[in-house]
Parts: C-alpha cells; sequence; structure tokens
C-alpha cells in the first residue's frame, strides 16, 4: 500500500470511494491501488465493455466494486448513481471526478459542437459530480473531492483552447468549493497534470496538425501514469489545493500567477521549441 493510500485509510476507516472515467488511465490506476487496501469502490464509467474488464482486475487485487455504466453529462443518471452507491454501502468518503475529453486545433477550427461536448464532459461532468457528493460528505461532516484538471488550465498553450478552457473551468470551480467549504472537514483538491501515457487520445477530437502533436507528447513524453498517480494521490493525502503532478510544475505555475504576461510570451515558445525537438527539427531561437 502507497504511504498516500495508507494515509487516506487510515483518516478514512470507511474505505469508500467513487470514481468517474474508471475503466482506464488514471481513474482505473486510483481504483487499483485503494483496492489493494480493501477500499469499497464506486467505478463510473461510459464504456461499459471496459468497465466490466476494469471491475474484474478491482477485485481480483482486493477491491469491492459496484459499478455502473455512466455518461456524466447526464445529471440525473450521476445523482442516481451516487445515491444508490451511498445506500448500499452506508456512506462515503472520496469523490474522484477523473473523466475527460480532449480537442484540440486552433480556435477558428474548432466547431461549436466540439466545445459543448468538451465543456459537458470536462465542467459540468465535474459539476455533476460534486452536486451528487457534496451533500453526503457535508452530513458526514468530512471526506475529499479530487478533482482531475490538467496543466492546460493554467499554462494555456496555442491551438487548445477548447481544452485550455474547460480545465481552467475546473481549477476556477474547485477554488469556489475550497472557499465554500472552509471550516467543514470536507476538503477539495484540484490535480492539474502534465502529459502523461493514457488513452485520452482515444477520444480526440483535432485538426490533422493538432492530432499529430498531441500525438507526439504523449508518445514522447517522459511522464508515466504510475508517477502521475503517485503526485495526484500525494497531493490528495496532504489535503493540497492545487496537486501539480508532477511538481517540477510549480516554477511554471508560479510564473504565471506572478508574472502572467511573462509567463503568456515565454509558454508558446517553449511549446514549440519542445514540439520541434520531438520532431527531430532544430528549435527556433527565442524571440
Amino acid at each position: 500500500m502507497s504511504d498516500a493510500v495508507s494515509t487516506l485509510t487510515t483518516r478514512y476507516p470507511g474505505k469508500r470511494m467513487v470514481v468517474t472515467g474508471a475503466a482506464s488511465g488514471l481513474g482505473l490506476e486510483i481504483c487499483r491501488r485503494f483496492a489493494r487496501a480493501g477500499w469499497t469502490i464506486g467505478m463510473l464509467d461510459v464504456n461499459e465493455v471496459a468497465l466490466a474488464s476494469a471491475e474484474r482486475e478491482i477485485v481480483a487485487l482486493g477491491g469491492t466494486v459496484r459499478g455502473a455504466r455512466l455518461d456524466v453529462t447526464d445529471a440525473p443518471a450521476f445523482a442516481a448513481a451516487v445515491a444508490d452507491f451511498v445506500a448500499a454501502t452506508g456512506g462515503l468518503e472520496i469523490m474522484v471526478n477523473n473523466a475527460g475529453v480532449a480537442v484540440g486545433g486552433d480556435f477558428a477550427e474548432v466547431a461549436a459542437e466540439d466545445w459543448r461536448w468538451i465543456v459537458g464532459i470536462n465542467l459540468l461532468g465535474v459539476v455533476h459530480g460534486c452536486q451528487a457528493a457534496l451533500p453526503v460528505l457535508r452530513r458526514a461532516g468530512c471526506g475529499a473531492l479530487l478533482n482531475v484538471a490538467s496543466a492546460a488550465g493554467f499554462a494555456s498553450a496555442p491551438g487548445m483552447s477548447a481544452y485550455n478552457a474547460s480545465k481552467a473551468a475546473v481549477v476556477a470551480l474547485s477554488e469556489t468549493l475550497y472557499g465554500e467549504l472552509h471550516g467543514t472537514d470536507v476538503r477539495v483538491s484540484v490535480a492539474m497534470p502534465y502529459f502523461f501515457k493514457t488513452g485520452l487520445l482515444s477520444t480526440l477530437r483535432a485538426t490533422a496538425e493538432g492530432r499529430r502533436d498531441a500525438e507526439l507528447m504523449m508518445e514522447k513524453t517522459p511522464y508515466t501514469l504510475d508517477r502521475a498517480a503517485t503526485d495526484v494521490l500525494n497531493g490528495l493525502a496532504a489535503e493540497r489545493l492545487y496537486v501539480l503532478a508532477p511538481p517540477l510544475l510549480r516554477p511554471l505555475w508560479l510564473l504565471k500567477r506572478l508574472v502572467p504576461m511573462g509567463f503568456l510570451r515565454l509558454f508558446p515558445w517553449l511549446r514549440e521549441r519542445q514540439l520541434a525537438r520531438l520532431r527531430g527539427e532544430v528549435p527556433a531561437p527565442r524571440p
């Protein structure tokens, strides 16, 4: 059992959590780690086939599973899924709003329908999860919300407007909830991970160029799913509002907050330099 999971298990002996996007990627890895500690996990995912396979894996690792197919854009279904979990298990300690999708391409090339799609899942899916879980956590007087955003939520890289905006909104929502929950024992954390290897691109909507860049970043990233899960859960266990994953992102995050215009001038060049190197090209000099 990892130190973070051990800490959270001691803090929340009821050992009950709900995870969206639980059938793959970060969601599944989080389920794996808590399963080894004997938690009861409400695994929610839109992909019914992948969910069935993931449920079997989690049970084999020692977890108790109550799984359900869920489209996180469906608020009544989300509320019903969480209510069913609570009725069956007697409570809830941790809600992980992890389900997400990606859209790439310059702003002028992104269709309105793609904006509606990504906002519905990346933002409203988190809203629905918080709406479903918070009354339960408030009644219990303790618990934790983990909302998974992205480093894109503060970096605002060119060619990612829809994704950036949806993830920045998750950061703002989490900050607001942090203020509203001040003085209670219900904690809020927002994870802002960098690119790591996951299945996110399987549903990517992007221009040809946007897809090439995203696939290149995903293929070449040295940041692994294992490390991302460790960093995110360490932040959750430490009750941090902002969970930067990896922690090495902190200087960039501070630069954005303290010198925003300097960051906005510097970051696009840093990103293009990184992409050029990944393509085997000579990076352009700094403007």
